[in-house]
């Protein structure tokens, strides 16, 4: 592919696949690629080192790309060189994953970051919405991820890992993740439908899912609109919590989970609002995010933008 522009390549690093995206200054993804993360746990050699050899294949696809941001789904080093721990990825675990991929391919540049700070980065780059310089960003797809940018940068704490919302505690003292990740969700939906069988429509007797969940509650479900409601309560008690630690104005929202935003966002609003001053809701705006689900590939992209002037 012979080009003067220049590319980036995002890697977006999942428990069960990876999403490798070919992206240009201006976010748009030019190709895109996906392939299931299966093969590099079964490496001998082990995922890291799997991992490392697989990106080749990338680089003779596009020898053009100079720089390449590594989104991931865990926690990682203040300096950004090694994953420290990756629930769904162990074998990945303080794998010195930079100096491999550099060691591999010297001529390439290599930028790191946990995969929800890399959606907000997305965000801040190449959102639709042109976000401020300071928003907290909250995921919700099979967990909760979350990150802070502050003057246009992820705040890591005073370790590397600040901002994960997903762990605080919540109602009866589990983890918001507990509560509300996809799982916690489905659970909400199992209990509803098992209280209210008279409303729940479809649902009975449906293998349960969250696009079941979003498509039930747009056809207007009693149902399903109670579990948003009750998701929307727990994630806004949150929030607050948030927002008072941090003084920050602007929420966006990602991740599958998202979809259904609409529908978990009058009882998400209401408890946000009912709990916060003045001083906090005179300028409080809560949106959406604008990439959807090219969040992880772009995020993991617009890693090489950060310090580079680009």
């Amino acid at each position: 592919m012979a080009t003067t522009e220049t590319h980036f390549l995002g890697v977006d690093v999942g428990g069960t696949h990876l999403k490798i995206g070919l992206v240009n200054k201006s976010g748009e993804i030019l190709d895109f690629d996906k392939e299931e993360t299966h093969p590099f746990r079964e490496h001998p050699n082990g995922f890291g080192e799997a991992f490392t050899e697989g990106l080749g294949k990338y680089f003779r696809k596009y020898p053009q790309v100079e720089k390449v941001g590594i989104g991931l789904p865990g926690l990682i080093s203040k300096d950004r060189t090694t994953p420290l721990e990756i629930p769904a990825i162990p074998a990945l675990n303080q794998f010195k994953l930079k100096e491999s991929l550099e060691a591999k391919y010297p001529d390439k540049e290599f930028f790191l970051e946990n995969d929800a700070a890399a959606a907000a980065i997305g965000e801040f780059y190449f959102g639709k919405d042109d976000p401020s310089d300071n928003f907290l960003f909250i995921t919700m797809g099979t967990g909760i991820g979350s990150a802070y940018v502050i003057d246009g940068e992820v705040f890591k704490g005073s370790r590397g890992n600040a901002l994960e919302m997903g762990h605080m505690l919540s109602k009866g003292n589990a983890r918001l993740e507990t509560l509300i990740g996809r799982q916690g969700i489905l659970d909400i939906l199992a209990r509803m439908i098992d209280a209210f069988p008279e409303k729940a429509g479809r649902l009975k007797g449906a293998t349960l899912g969250s696009h079941l969940l979003v498509d039930t509650a747009r056809e207007g479900n009693e149902v399903s609109l109670m579990v948003f409601e009750e998701v929307g309560e727990i994630l806004g008690q949150s929030i607050v919590s948030t927002i008072r630690i941090l003084d920050v104005t602007e929420v966006y929202f990602g991740g599958g989970i998202s979809a259904g935003l609409e529908f978990m966002m009058p009882a998400l609003e209401r408890t946000i609002r009912q709990y916060l001053t003045q001083y906090y809701n005179k300028d409080l705006k809560l949106k959406k995010a604008t990439l959807e689900n090219n969040a992880g590939t772009l995020g993991a992209a617009a890693l090489c933008f950060m310090g580079s002037g680009l």
